[in-house]
């Protein structure tokens, strides 16, 4: 825990009693504060008073003497209306922050040259702040990751000057973080996404990219433009710049994945300084970095442990090593030549694009409840594909777009078993040499047959293992 301590002896107000609530409210009043703790759910508000948290009914309680109001990153704060403990906030003058923020006002008190690595972007982020986390564990360092993914940024130990804090960071709690200052931080990449949330696309870019802005190092991905804009912008300003790519060579910056050789992609990480390349990693054989979309990722980690002290040996050396993230192009398996990739996790069009790109021999399994624009984007890499299983409430629309193009054979399997058991019968019977995917990248939310993603995966897991003559990784 890092025990929140710049707002002792104060009172301050909180919404949002999950998980990355309740570990702030425990952190602030280790650190002194009192916290008047509240939630819409009756059980979420049991659960806090069960271990001794102040309930207070913010809409009955005088906001005058609150110091600030900590909202959780899930609840509204402009868009599509601000939450009505925002609104009262607002009306009382009473700052509106997050754990984010609450990290980095801990960080500035206690240690504030501790260095910070923090990771935004549409996608890829999770896989990237796994992957700088478990590089510089494997070279020996005192890490610490959190945030957006796994455990909450104030559940973890506190800054120290030889500790370093590797954050995941959406906008929801960019947006809550005022003071946000990494050491190092990272922009992947820039597609619509939770306008809802944000109002317009540019809003929420620009949330974005202030978390690059007050970095001392941003790293940040140049191959969409919106991003590309956003490193002219940095480079103007003349303060430390490294630019990524995951699809073309740079002037400067480290890019990966840029040329074709016989249908397959470039496995190299180079480094440009000061017009000189330099071949620094290769991420052939090492199956959780497949795809353009990791070398981008791989091209980001290697940017920021570099500038927190590794060399460039013990950065390729962690590469070797990275497991992958569960559900994330997740590489379960295989039975001879045919591999079983769980990607889960792409719940859009955006996220499957990588995937498609990974092979040239594909199996794929996709359906659920559909996102604005379904499959239609996707369109380019319909060659890649052998055959799709469609499941799920998408199943009429995905058909139509393949009927419409014409190059893709499918089927309706309705359910992911079936689609499975399917799926691996024909990659196995395929004629030819070479690797074959079965692919599991719905390209949708999970709502129509899974509570979410992670269930979906586990689900697809299970189906995969218990194919005959299936050998799990490492094994």
């Amino acid at each position: 825990m890092t025990p929140v301590t710049v707002f002792a002896g104060k009172t301050l107000a909180l919404f949002g009693l999950g998980g990355s609530g309740l570990a702030t409210a425990r952190a602030l009043v280790a650190g002194g504060t009192e916290v008047a703790c509240w939630d819409d759910n009756q059980a979420s508000r049991d659960k806090a008073a069960a271990e001794g948290l102040s309930i207070v009914d913010l809409a009955k309680a005088d906001w005058s003497g609150f110091a600030a109001f900590v909202l959780s990153p899930g609840v509204p704060l402009t868009h599509p209306a601000p939450h009505w403990t925002v609104e009262k906030a607002n009306a009382a003058n009473v700052p509106v922050i997050g754990d984010i923020e609450l990290f980095f006002l801990e960080r500035a008190k206690l240690a504030p040259d501790a260095p910070v690595i923090c990771i935004t972007g549409t996608n890829g982020k999770s896989t990237t702040t796994a992957l700088i986390a478990h590089v510089l564990v494997s070279a020996g360092r005192d890490v610490q990751m959190g945030g957006n993914i796994g455990t909450a940024v104030l559940a973890l130990a506190p800054p120290a000057k030889n500790r370093i804090h590797v954050i995941e960071c959406s906008t929801f709690q960019i947006d809550l973080a005022p003071s946000i200052k990494p050491s190092v931080g990272i922009q992947m990449n820039l597609t619509p996404d939770h306008l809802d949330r944000h109002g317009t696309f540019e809003a929420y870019g620009a949330i974005k990219e202030r978390l690059v802005a007050a970095s001392d190092l941003a790293v940040i991905g140049v191959d969409d433009e919106p991003s590309k804009q956003m490193a002219r912008r940095r480079a103007a300003s003349g303060r430390p710049l490294v630019k990524i790519s995951g699809e073309q060579p740079l002037d400067e910056g480290v890019f990966a994945g840029v040329t074709a050789n016989q249908g397959k992609l470039d496995t190299r990480i180079v480094e440009v300084k000061d017009g000189k390349p330099k071949v620094v990693a290769n991420l052939a054989g090492i199956g959780s970095l497949r795809g353009a979309h990791n070398a981008q990722n791989a091209a980001a980690a290697f940017a920021a442990c570099v500038a927190v002290g590794l060399t460039a040996e013990e950065v390729a050396a962690g590469f070797k090593s990275y497991p992958g993230l569960k559900h994330r192009m997740e590489e379960l398996g295989r039975i001879g030549r045919v591999v079983f990739i769980n990607d889960s996790k792409a719940t859009n069009a955006d996220s499957t694009e990588k995937a498609l790109t990974s092979f040239r021999a594909i199996f794929w399994i996709l359906g659920g409840k559909a996102k604005e624009g379904g499959i239609e984007s996707l369109r380019r890499y319909f060659p890649n594909i052998a055959h799709a299983y469609l499941i799920g409430a998408a199943s009429d629309l995905f058909a139509a777009t393949f009927d419409d193009d014409g190059r893709v054979a499918y089927e309706r399997s309705g359910t992911l078993d079936v689609a499975v058991a399917a799926a691996a019968e024909a990659a196995l019977a395929a004629p030819g040499e070479g690797e074959i995917a079965v692919l599991l990248s719905p390209a949708c939310a999970s709502y129509d047959q899974f509570p979410n993603f992670e269930v979906r995966g586990d689900a697809f897991r299970s189906l995969v293992k218990a194919l005959p003559g299936f050998e799990a990784v490492g094994v």
